[in-house]
């Protein structure tokens, strides 16, 4: 079974399109074609189906994108381990992120990092704590930084940066006149939420749990899907909401929130580097963890 044809497939199924994946592969889009044409008739079975523009994998091409999957990435692996051998290092690296450190903290980094070796990819999959354990697990991606520590014992954590959780409201908001809030003042208000596999909303539950205030309970006007449709609501005077406080930075800054102390606590929480457990870290990933090693000793 060649690779290249595999990794055809494999385009053509992330980009679901044939002229997509021929772009990004720099090939014609008839070459694209007989590849998984090929494929098909090696396997004897129908891979991808054409519906209008788009492309999608059948069961059958489901099964065979998962295996590809790992026959691409041991190949990179191969490849790297070879360059390093020789003294270089080179090769791509899958990097997973939950919304806030994907978004806040590793994008400086990550820059960093590149202009120390410009030979070496990054891709960066911003997605919710639970999707990025999930390719972890699957093989997608090589380590994660997440907002939770995994529950999964497949995966090990290490906490190494911090951050903490702050309670946002409209600048004209009755609470933003108070030097400080307890749990009491809590119950009247208006919360919105992310989702429930949020580590945002998973550390914030548990840590207002132990102080007596259940948020599962609370009285939630709306659950959004990311920390900047949080942030925007609460501007926009909908509700208040627990966020981090590299959210919204910015905006404390400009006036255009205001964040509240918490009266007796704090909601400190750490970020996880992630992977999975007894997989061998191929020598990029390893230098890159080196790297946040250093970045997270600085910050501190």
């Amino acid at each position: 079974m060649d690779l290249k044809r595999l990794e055809v497939f494999c385009r053509t199924v992330e980009y679901k399109s044939f002229t997509r994946a021929a772009e990004v592969l720099l090939l014609s889009q008839p070459t694209v074609s007989e590849h998984i044409r090929h494929l098909e008739e090696l396997l004897g079975e129908k891979l991808l189906d054409r519906l209008g523009r788009e492309v999608l994998p059948t069961p059958a091409g489901r099964i065979l994108y998962q295996y590809a999957q790992r026959m691409l990435r041991l190949k990179d692996e191969a490849c790297q381990a070879i360059e390093h051998f020789r003294g270089n290092l080179a090769g791509h690296l899958a990097l997973g992120a939950s919304t806030i450190p994907g978004a806040y903290l590793l994008p400086r980094r990550i820059a960093a990092f590149k202009r120390e070796v410009p030979s070496i990819q990054i891709s960066l999959l911003i997605s919710g704590t639970g999707n990025i354990e999930r390719g972890l697990l699957q093989g997608d991606l090589e380590l994660a930084i997440i907002g939770a520590q995994a529950k999964d014992a497949r995966l090990e954590c290490r906490a190494l940066f911090y951050d903490e959780i702050v309670l946002a409201v409209p600048p004209d908001h009755p609470l933003a006149r108070q030097p400080e809030v307890g749990v009491a003042d809590l119950h009247a208000q208006d919360f919105l939420l992310r989702e429930r596999a949020s580590g945002t909303r998973a550390v914030t539950t548990a840590t207002l749990r132990e102080h007596g205030f259940d948020l599962d309970k609370a009285r939630v006007v709306a659950e959004l899907g990311s920390g900047e449709a949080i942030r925007e609501s609460v501007k926009a005077g909908i509700g208040v909401a627990f966020i981090s406080s590299l959210a919204v930075a910015e905006e404390q800054r400009r006036g255009t929130l205001a964040i509240v102390a918490l009266k007796d606590f704090s909601l400190q929480r750490p970020f996880y580097l992630t992977h999975r457990r007894n997989r061998q870290l191929t020598p990029v990933a390893e230098m890159f963890c080196r790297h946040l090693e250093e970045t997270a000793a600085i910050a501190k």
